[in-house]
């Protein structure tokens, strides 16, 4: 008889360097819809050290990201280990890790993401399923994103789901295909001006409110050629880096002009990525708590209902669905849509490892 029922841990680290998100998951199989309930989540931040490499790391050597990749499989083993030893987890059937993206150019074929290396299962003795984005970049697609399948197999009751991390993802069912893309960068750049503060982040947007718009620097932000692709589309840190940044440096305005005006921005081009402009849209991530960036994503949305789940879902929604990947994976089903992506078909994605006694 096939196994119906699963005990992992999802684990993920996105762009924003909050840190590692770890969620206990227990999966259920009734009737061909799966269910979920989140044990314990934690999310470990980063030392200084740790941001700083990672922030860095776009511009590291190939010798430089292979120790990299050393160094920080061996950090994210021993978060895991401390994880799974705290709160006393057992039987686990897999540990489905994320990983850390360094760099992201599916227009080049390549995508990197560090601590996925096989003796990451030795580390943890335990079964480990991860590198989840290589496979789809070489059959021709974006390697992102990734949450789509899980938005569609556990949220389907949502007309969106919106993902408001380091970059803002969003995906919906159109003509019964699942589309999924990047909208704009979110935290990776309003937490690069809280940080200049001060502050790891604004919190509830209070700095942003403060603030003025810039509307040279909005309609520059906003004529740039990523809004004007069609999906499938995704971004990296290098766009941020290279792109959006120097944009906004170029205009010698106050932080808080620099954040409202970002926030204006961010919000904008959410309202204009959507097809439909009411129905339920689930958001996640941590801008989800940033209230006025909430506020101006509704005020562009005016008849969208935003719901913003319990904090279990709200903050470790990534790390529960790409532990459903793994769970998919194993029983080797699709857990990657081609309609979001770009590949050149559905697959399943991800390399299993086990400990090597």
């Amino acid at each position: 008889m096939e196994k119906t029922q699963y005990n992992v841990i999802g684990v993920m680290s996105g762009t924003s360097l909050d840190g590692v998100d770890l969620a206990h998951v227990k999966f259920q199989l009734i009737d061909n819809k799966w269910t979920f309930e989140i044990f314990e989540t934690e999310t470990i931040g980063y030392s200084q050290n740790w941001i700083d490499q990672l922030k860095s790391a776009v511009d590291f050597s190939k010798n430089q990201l292979e120790k990299l990749n050393q160094e920080y499989t061996i950090l994210l083993a021993n978060i895991i280990s401390i994880f799974i030893e705290k709160h006393t987890i057992e039987n686990l059937d897999a540990v489905c890790s994320h990983g850390h993206t360094i760099l992201h150019q599916p227009q080049n074929g390549f995508t990197l993401q560090i601590g996925n290396l096989p003796e990451i299962a030795t580390l943890i003795h335990q079964t480990v399923i991860c590198d989840f984005r290589v496979q789809d970049v070489q059959l021709g697609g974006q390697g992102a994103p990734l949450v789509p399948i899980g938005d569609r197999i556990l949220f389907s009751e949502y007309d969106y789901c919106i993902n408001l991390g380091g970059f803002s993802n969003v995906s919906f069912e159109e003509n019964d295909k699942r589309i999924a893309f990047d909208i704009s960068p979110v935290n990776t750049v309003l937490n690069y001006y809280a940080n200049q503060l001060g502050l790891n982040y604004d919190d509830k947007g209070k700095i942003s409110r403060t603030g003025k718009i810039n509307f040279d620097l909005l309609n520059e932000l906003n004529a740039l050629d990523f809004y004007q692709q069609t999906f499938p589309k995704s971004l990296g840190f290098e766009f941020v880096k290279g792109i959006v940044l120097p944009l906004i440096e170029s205009y010698k305005i106050s932080i808080e002009d620099k954040l409202r005006t970002f926030t204006e921005h961010l919000s904008l081009q959410t309202a204009l990525a959507l097809p439909k402009k009411n129905g339920r849209m689930l958001a996640t991530g941590g801008g989800a708590y940033n209230d006025f960036l909430i506020e101006r994503i509704q005020s562009h949305l005016s008849e969208m209902e935003i719901i913003i789940p319990y904090p279990k879902i709200l903050e470790f929604k990534e790390a529960l669905i790409f532990a459903l990947l793994g769970v998919l994976k194993l029983r080797n089903e699709i857990n990657v849509l081609s309609s979001v992506t770009g590949a050149k078909m559905d697959h399943s994605s991800g390399i299993i490892y086990s400990e090597t006694k």
